[in-house]
């Protein structure tokens, strides 16, 4: 590799390396709090709540009322009214409560009234809207038609999944669990979880009986009062633990494996002895045949005495000294 080539490695890493660290720093400095609203001015902007940068479409933030510790992720759009600077008046238009998380990517639409309550957290791409097209005149494009504003209230505590749509109208209890790209429209009980389009009712809870149809697990309690870092931080704990059991377990099958491996080599030495024992037997009784046979060819020598050639061959060599 040439010396121009190295250089122009480094020479990208370099730049690659300040670009990141840059935006980490443009990220930082262009996010939203009540302590640096930028060009926003909102209704009420809580404290410890914060927009994401970058930002999507924020306009008509006059009537946009947040609570405290409400987290709104990058790219999320937020609005009161059709257009930006419509004059809207001094209600809000947009209320979202305390401690609650809106999704990456998502957008709430807001003409009429959009009420979120405290602890509510949503997907990314979650799309809010209390307005929507009429088509009544079969004659004129809908896009041309007044639009239809319906109130949408969401209740405390709720969760809507990713891409879930909530319609005008839409009013959801406590506690209530949206389904990943459930489309909802009219009136959801406290405590139900609904998926689908439209979205229906599939799981409730009663207060005597409990949950129907039963819960598949019982996930583990969260402390009361705690805040959205510290729940963050109890959940990475969580995880640090079950990658630490997952470990012990691995160990443990390893150091089971190791005790099947001797296990085996001790098979393996035992099946080894028996065979050393086996040739041993075969050894000794090869050893009887050759003791037999040997007796068998005395006995032979002596039911047949050697002739006189046998005798000569036998006898030593005269021209050989066995002592050389």
């Amino acid at each position: 590799m040439s010396i121009a080539r190295t250089l122009r490695g480094h020479g990208k890493r370099a730049v690659s390396r300040a670009l990141h660290r840059g935006w980490q720093v443009v990220r930082a400095a262009g996010t939203i709090t009540a302590d640096s609203p930028g060009l926003l001015r909102f209704g009420a902007l809580g404290a410890e709540s914060r927009f994401a940068f970058p930002l999507g479409a924020v306009f008509g933030e006059r009537a946009i009322h947040i609570g405290t510790g409400t987290l709104v992720g990058e790219h999320a759009s937020l609005s009161a009214g059709l257009v930006p600077g419509q004059e809207l008046g001094s209600r809000p238009i947009v209320t979202i409560g305390d401690r609650c998380t809106i999704g990456r990517g998502s957008h709430i639409v807001g003409h009429q009234s959009i009420v979120i309550g405290d602890d509510v957290w949503t997907g990314p791409y979650v799309y809010i809207t209390d307005q929507n097209h009429s088509y009544a005149d079969p004659d004129r494009p809908i896009g041309l038609q007044w639009p239809i504003n319906d109130v949408v209230e969401i209740g405390s505590g709720s969760w809507l999944g990713a891409g879930a749509i909530v319609l005008p109208g839409a009013r959801l209890g406590r506690n209530v669990v949206v389904a990943a790209g459930s489309v909802v429209r009219g009136t959801v009980p406290d405590h139900s979880v609904v998926a689908g389009v439209p979205a229906k009712v599939v799981r409730r809870y009663d207060p005597t009986t409990g949950w129907h149809p039963p819960l598949r697990s019982l996930p583990a309690e969260i402390p009361e009062g705690i805040t959205h870092a510290e729940l963050e931080a109890l959940i990475a704990q969580a995880e640090s633990v079950a990658a630490g059991a997952g470990g012990a377990e691995s160990v443990a099958a390893k150091a089971g494996g190791a005790e099947s491996v001797a296990a085996g080599a001790t098979g393996a030495e035992s099946v080894a002895a028996k065979t050393a024992g086996a040739e041993s037997v075969a050894a000794k009784a090869g050893g009887a045949e050759s003791v037999a046979a040997k007796t068998a060819g005395a006995e032979s020598v002596a039911a047949s005495p050697p002739g006189p050639e046998s005798v000569a061959a036998q006898a030593p060599d005269r021209d050989h000294d066995p002592a050389e």
